[in-house]
Formats: structure tokens, sequence, C-alpha cells
């Protein structure tokens, strides 16, 4: 008893010294923050005993350490809220005036804007015991460089953040020590901070947070992970993966509540930080707003990173037909598809936060819409309560759409359904192609049906698989193609190709061979005193000739017209390259054709006038037994046929200068003698439908004339057969190059 009368006087007695030095105003500084320090290791022992029991050798009756505790906390108070509390707050309160104080568009306002919200949040603690953190505040004002005059930089790092974290620590249970800083310098740092550092800033670290925390939970998801033990890697692959963080797994075992407990914290740091009160918080840093743009940014991330995915998937290449009908096969089983498992799994991961209607809001909006006098359409009533919404919906409806899910909106046309039912009469007709005696005649005959234009499996399958590709959209462009166009291509292609080696071999025996046959060797199409003979031009290039014929027999379906000119049709051509020196002969012919031959045989219209020229006297024009004689009277125009009626087949054209009797420049005999004498001028174009002519004769003086045509360039049209080449290619295939080389490719020579 008697250890513990001593013990607890020299408690009271050092408490009481203590109180009184830091009391003393006229202790050097340095020494009051010390007994501060000193007085405050007493309480808090007090406060330990207190809570925790005090030492047996105190105790018998004698220990008096709450009334103690009671009797020393007024002195500590005066004490350290004159050397803590008002020296802190006044530190606080400079700093923030220097931040207000700063030009709107400074850059030190931007840099400082984190250390500023730490300094009005640890300003505001004094003025709100309920949200003390003792530790905060202690570590904000020791960061922030707080000091005393005339104290040593040891007793300040030693004793101050101590002093600092007991009076904050102590603020609740004394809410008397509370300030109350001035609201026009909290309001004003306030506006700034949600303007410069706003909550936005922070959206961007809050949820990088969320996914951290979720990201080492999941493990990324494979293509095999979503087609379960289907035969995948016989159809199609890919090297990426989904992460494991977005996925519906992940969204609903951990990824919705870290969101919430991310927006409660927030809640708390946004409304008494940043606002006096809740309704002072602007719409756009609200925790509910917040909320809805973590959610929103996770889906829209979620569902890019399902996007991305699956336009990486590529389908697998086979380059046999028997590899391909194992394809067709194992992509339209209904227990074993791949293609089918992994849709199942895309409409089930896209329900990731989709939440029906409840009940009772569906009553109320069917009050609400029968008190205000509307009545729901049928289609309404069917599409309208029981429909899910989710956030995933719009991204993948195209999809949901196939697979015949409400949630993809309105009523589709195709379905996945129907693509495999198509994909397998695609199948069971390459199995009788397999099947037939002879595949190979089969497989041309199947082919010829293409190229024909005539409509089988293959192309309505082909085109059906398309249209699901581009219902998907741009977005889905990558997927679509690759398990609805590539497949049914593949096995287009696999036709078509020995096709189009039968086909340049027949072009090559129908038209080619007869065509050199009957041109090889002949004027225009090389330099020749034997003329081609028009008639059996005529046979090949009018409307119903070989070319034309054999072109709709053999190639309506991969060639059409646009306008006068045949173009490759795109659709049809998948997988076939058509020769563009093919294309470009026949365009070449058509002109030709359209001008010459355009009544079946050949014949053309056109007009002459002749035009004077210095020391040229007279010029005298004769084309199968037509004549311009020209003698500087008036100029006039002069019709011309040919070739002529009277088939009197030859051109000449003579001229008399002031110098020289009448000479020849050129006398031509042949049903070309016309296109012979026209390879020698010089022609300028005028307009659409006239041409300047100029011959050149041997003393160097021009004999010019005008020429009109009736039709493209009339006459002038059959130079383009000059040197004229059939290509013996219709498709470029690497089977057909020893022919390019027999039977020559370049039109333009």
């Amino acid at each position: 008893m008697t250890t513990s009368f001593f013990a607890n006087r020299a408690l009271v007695q050092e408490t009481s010294i203590q109180t009184a030095r830091a009391l003393d105003t006229r202790l050097p500084l340095a020494e009051q923050l010390v007994a501060l320090h000193t007085l405050q290791g007493e309480l808090e022992r007090l406060q330990y005993r207190i809570r925790e029991g005090a030492p047996w050798y105190q105790r018998f009756g004698l220990e008096r350490n709450q009334q103690l505790l009671a009797a020393a906390f007024p002195g500590y108070a005066q004490a350290a809220n004159r050397l803590v509390r008002d020296v802190a707050v006044d530190h606080l309160q400079q700093q923030l005036n220097a931040f207000v104080a700063l030009p709107p568009n400074s850059p030190q306002r931007t840099a400082t804007g984190e250390q500023r919200y730490k300094q009005l949040k640890a300003l505001l603690m004094t003025s709100r015991p309920e949200k003390a953190d003792a530790a905060f505040f202690s570590t904000t004002l020791m960061a922030d460089g707080l000091r005393y005059e005339n104290i040593p930089e040891g007793v300040r790092q030693s004793v101050l953040p101590s002093l600092l974290t007991f009076w904050m620590a102590n603020l609740p249970e004394h809410p008397q020590w509370k300030t109350a800083p001035p609201p026009e310098l909290t309001g004003a740092v306030r506006k700034i901070l949600l303007r410069q550092i706003g909550v936005r800033n922070a959206e961007n670290t809050l949820y990088q947070n969320v996914l951290q925390q979720v990201s080492r939970n999941y493990a990324d998801m494979t293509l095999a992970d979503m087609t379960g033990d289907t035969l995948t890697e016989s159809l199609f692959s890919t090297e990426q993966t989904v992460p494991g963080m977005f996925t519906r797994q992940a969204w609903e075992g951990q990824v919705r509540e870290a969101i919430e407990q991310v927006v409660t914290a927030r809640r708390e740091e946004i409304d008494w930080v940043l606002s006096d009160r809740q309704q002072d918080t602007s719409a756009d840093i609200s925790p509910d707003t917040l909320r809805n743009r973590l959610t929103s940014r996770y889906f829209t991330d979620f569902a890019g990173s399902w996007l991305a995915f699956l336009n990486s998937i590529r389908w697998k290449k086979e380059d046999s037909l028997s590899g391909i009908l194992d394809q067709l096969t194992l992509m339209a089983d209904a227990r074993q598809s791949p293609l089918i498992a992994l849709t199942d799994t895309l409409a089930w991961q896209a329900a990731a936060g989709r939440e029906n209607r409840g009940l009772s809001d569906s009553l109320a909006k069917s009050a609400q819409e029968l008190f205000n006098g509307k009545e729901k359409t049928p289609q309404q009533s069917r599409e309208g309560d029981d429909v899910p919404v989710g956030p995933l919906d719009k991204t993948f409806a195209p999809l949901l759409r196939l697979l015949g899910d409400k949630a993809g909106g309105g009523d589709s046309q195709l379905s996945l359904q129907t693509y495999l039912t198509r994909v397998t009469r695609v199948r069971l007709k390459l199995q009788q192609v397999t099947n037939a005696p002879d595949p190979q005649e089969m497989t041309q005959q199947l082919a010829q049906t293409v190229l024909q234009g005539k409509t089988v499996d293959l192309t309505d399958t082909r085109d059906y698989g398309r249209l699901i590709a581009a219902s998907l959209g741009e977005e889905w462009s990558g997927f679509g193609q690759a398990l609805f166009v590539r497949p049914v291509e593949q096995s287009w292609r696999q036709v078509l190709t020995p096709a189009a080696d039968s086909l340049n071999r027949q072009w090559q025996r129908a038209i080619v061979r007869l065509w050199d046959q009957d041109f090889a060797g002949r004027y225009p199409f090389k330099a020749s005193q034997n003329d081609a003979s028009l008639p059996l031009l005529a046979q090949y290039l009018r409307d119903d000739g070989r070319i034309n014929q054999f072109i709709a027999n053999n190639l309506s379906g991969v060639l059409k017209r646009e306008g006068r000119y045949w173009v490759a049709d795109a659709m049809n051509t998948q997988g076939l390259t058509v020769n563009p020196d093919f294309i470009r002969a026949l365009n070449r012919l058509r002109d030709v054709a359209d001008t010459a031959f355009a009544s079946g045989d050949a014949g053309i219209h056109f007009e002459l006038r002749a035009k004077p020229a210095r020391d040229v006297m007279k010029t005298h024009l004769v084309i199968d037994g037509q004549e311009l004689e020209y003698f500087n009277q008036k100029e006039r125009w002069q019709r011309f046929n040919w070739p002529d009626e009277q088939w009197q087949p030859g051109v000449s054209l003579s001229w008399t200068s002031t110098q020289a009797m009448e000479r020849i420049l050129a006398d031509y005999r042949g049903s070309w003698s016309l296109i012979r004498l026209l390879e020698q001028a010089q022609v300028t174009p005028v307009d659409s439908s006239t041409f300047k002519v100029v011959w050149k004769a041997q003393d160097g003086l021009p004999l010019n004339y005008l020429l009109r045509v009736e039709q493209g360039k009339g006459p002038l049209a059959l130079l383009e057969l000059k040197n004229f080449r059939l290509p013996g290619q219709v498709f470029l295939t690497g089977r057909s190059m020893t022919d390019a080389e027999e039977y020559g490719e370049d039109a333009d020579e």
C-alpha cells in the first residue's frame, strides 16, 4: 500500500509539473513543446492504464488514474491548442490561401492539386471531430513541412509527429477543441479541386484498382474454355484470350461487389471533403454517377475485349475436298459443333449484368399507362416487360438476334440454325461429288453451273453466310468472315479451281485456236499485205457471235455487263482470278463491235471535209469508189460508207501543190485499205464526234481533213485491232502458266 501511495503521488506530481511547464509561455518555445510532449506521454500512460488496468503497485484502492486524467486534460488542451492546433491550422490556411491566389491557368494549380486536397482534408478534420484521422493528419502536416521559428530541427522531428497524432486522436472525445475554418476559403478550394483535380481523374485510379484486384482471382479465358470438349482446332483457332476479369463469372463473383465497395468509400470522401452537405455535391461527382461510370466503363472494356478476341479467330485452311467435308460435318453437328458451343458461351457471357424488370415495376408501369389512357399494342405486349435489359445487349445484339435471343431486339430473318442447315446441304452435295464414279467430271459439272450463273446450294449458302456476316456489322467483321463466309468459300474454291483450268482449255479450243487460224498473219492483226476477212471477223464480234456465245454459255455467272463493258462479278469470283488481259481484250473488241459491227455485218457511216493548207492547190480522196475532190472551193461535208455497197475496195489520196503536178500519197487495194490509210495519219480529237486528220505529203505539205463520226471513233476504232492478240487464259491459275506463254497475254502490243 505504501508503494502504491508513493507511485500515485509521483505520477500526480510529474503530471502537474509538465502541465505547468507546457503552459508557461515564459519558457523557450522548444522547452514548451518538449514539456507538452512529456505531458502527452503521461496522458497516454493514464489512458492505457484506464483501458488495460493499473499496475499492481498502484492499486490497493489508491490509484486515481481516471480523476487525474480528467484533471490534466484541461491544462493539456490549453497548451496543445496553442502550440499544436493553432499552428497547424494557420499553416494549412496559409497554404490554401496561396493555392486560391494562383492564376486560374497556372500549371502550379494542376501540379499541386492532390497536395491541396490533403491539406483541405486535414483542415476540415479540425472542425469535424467525427472525421478525425490522426495518422493522416500528422503525415500530411509533416510532409507539408510544418515548422516553428527558432526550433531545432531535431526537436521538431522528435516531438511534432507525436503531438499532432495525439491531439487529433483525442479530438473526437473533446469536440470543444474544434476550429471553424473560414467558409469562403474552404468553398473556394473545393471549387478549384472539383474543377481541376476533380473526381474524374480519380475514377481511372479507382477503376484500375478494381481490375487489378479482380485479375488475380480469374484466369484468362481461352477458345478451348469456350468450346468445351469439341474439336475446335479442326475448324478454327486463335492465339488470343479474353482477360478473366472481363467474364460473367468475374462480374457476378467479384467485380460488381468491388465497384460497390469503391462507391461506398468514395461517397464518404466526396461528401465531407469536397462538399459541406450532400445536396451541395454536383450530380457529376455523386456516388451514383460514379457507380454508373465505373459500371459503364467496365462493360465497355468487357465488350471490347470479347470483340477483339472474336475478330481474331481464323478458319483453318483445308486443301482437300475430303478435309473440307470433315469440317462441314463437324460444323453442322448439333451435339459436337464447336461453332454452336462457342455461340452458346457467347450468349451466356452476353447476359452479364442483365436484369429482369421486377414485377412491381411492371405493375406500376401498367397502372401508369392505364391512368394516362395509353394502351399497349399486341406487339408491345409481346416484347415488353419480361425482356431482360443488360449493358452488353447493344454490342451483342447482332449475334443474339442470330441466335433468336429476345435481348437481341427485333425479329431477324437470319438464323444460325438455318445457316447450319444450308451447310449440311452443301456437305451432301459435295459428298455426291466424292462418291461419284468420276469425281473430277462431276466437280467440273458442278462448277460449270456456278460459272454459268445457275443457282445451286453452294452459291445459296455462300450468299447466306455473307448476308449473316454483313448483318453482324463492322464491329463483328472478322468473326463474321471467319465463321460464316470462309467455310463455304473454301468449298467454293475447291470446286471452282479445277474448273478454271478446264475452262481455260475450253476457251483455247473453242475460240483462241480458231481465231489464230482465221486471223494470224493478216492485217490489222499483223503488218501484212494479206487482209483479215470482215465477214469472218463479224462472226466473232457481233452480239450473237462466237465470243458472246461462249460467255453466255460458260461465264455468265462470273462476268457481267456494266454499260458497254464487261467486268468480273466480284460476288461470284471469290477464289478465282479473272485474267485482267482477258477483260481488257473483251472490252477492246467491244469498242470495235459497237462501232463497226453494230448491225451484225461490217458497216460504218462517217463524213469527211477537206480543209485548205498552204501551198496545196488540190486534194483528191477516193474511198471504195466514193470521191471527195477539193480545189480551193467552199468547204463541205461529204458522207461515206465503209465498206461501200458497190464493193470496190480500195483507197487513194493524191494532191497538187503550187510547185508540182498531181502526185499520189497513198493507193491501197483491199477491204482494209481505209484503215491502212488512217494508220498513216496524225489524228487529233476536236470534240466528242469530230477529229482532225492530217497526212504529211512527201514534200512536207499537210493534207488536212475533218472526220465526223456517228458513234464512238468511227473507222478510227478499227485501229484498236492493230497487232491485237486474243489472250489464252480466262482465269489465272498455276496450271495454265504454260498456256499463257503459248497464247500470249499482252493485248496491248
